[in-house]
C-alpha cells in the first residue's frame, strides 16, 4: 500500500495483516482520486470505517487541510496511528474510536464542518444505511459535500438517501464506488 499522488506520493503505509481489515486496493483510490481532481484542496475530510486511513491521508497529501478518521477496531486504530505519525500528519488529524452504525455524536455540529467524506464499511453486513443515516442526522457536513461510498456489488445503497442525492457510480471489480452529494 502506498500514496498515489500529491506531496507523499510513493509514501509506503503499514498493511493489515489478515483478513479483518479490507485495505481500499491503490488503482481503486487512484481512480477515486482522478474523479475527485482538485476538489480536495482546502477541504476538510472524513475517514469512516477508516482501516489503515489510506483515503484520509492520500486526500491530506492531495492539498485537504484536515481529516478525521474514525474506526472501532484496535487492529484499525493501531495502523491508523502508526501511518499518521509516519506520514507526520498528526497537526491535520485527528483520530476517534467509535462504532459509527449507532451514531456519529463524536463529530455532531463539527466545526469546521466536512467537505469530503469516504465510507467503506464492512462488505455485505448493513452498516451501509446506518452509516449514511448516522452521517445525515450529524448535521457535520457543509452543504455539497461530496461522500464517496466503497461497497460490494452485492449491497444496494437505500433507496431513501435522505440528504443525499446520486451523482455517480464506478465498478470495479465485485467493488462499487458511489459517489452521493449532500443537499441539506
Amino acid at each position: 500500500m502506498r500514496i498515489i499522488g500529491g506531496d507523499l506520493k510513493g509514501k509506503k503505509l503499514a498493511a493489515p495483516k489478515g483478513t479483518d481489515i479490507r485495505p481500499s486496493a491503490d488503482r481503486l483510490r487512484e481512480a477515486v482520486f482522478n474523479i475527485l481532481a482538485n476538489s480536495l484542496q482546502g477541504a476538510t475530510v472524513l475517514d469512516l470505517f477508516a482501516g489503515t486511513g489510506a483515503f484520509g491521508i492520500e486526500a491530506l497529501s492531495r492539498g485537504a487541510i484536515y481529516s478525521v478518521f474514525i474506526d472501532n477496531k484496535k487492529k484499525a486504530l493501531a495502523l491508523l496511528n502508526r501511518n499518521i505519525f509516519a506520514c507526520k500528519l498528526n497537526g491535520q488529524s485527528r483520530i476517534i474510536q467509535w462504532d459509527i452504525t449507532k451514531n456519529i455524536n463524536c463529530i455532531q455540529d463539527h466545526q469546521p464542518p466536512f467537505d469530503v467524506v469516504f465510507m467503506d464499511p464492512p462488505y455485505e453486513r448493513g452498516n451501509l444505511a446506518k452509516a449514511l443515516l448516522q452521517l445525515h442526522l450529524s448535521r457535520s457536513l457543509n452543504q455539497g459535500a461530496r461522500v464517496i461510498v466503497e461497497h460490494s456489488i452485492n449491497e444496494a445503497l437505500p433507496a431513501d438517501l435522505r440528504g443525499f442525492v446520486f451523482d455517480d457510480r464506478r465498478r470495479y471489480g465485485k467493488t462499487l464506488v458511489t459517489f452521493l452529494t449532500n443537499v441539506i
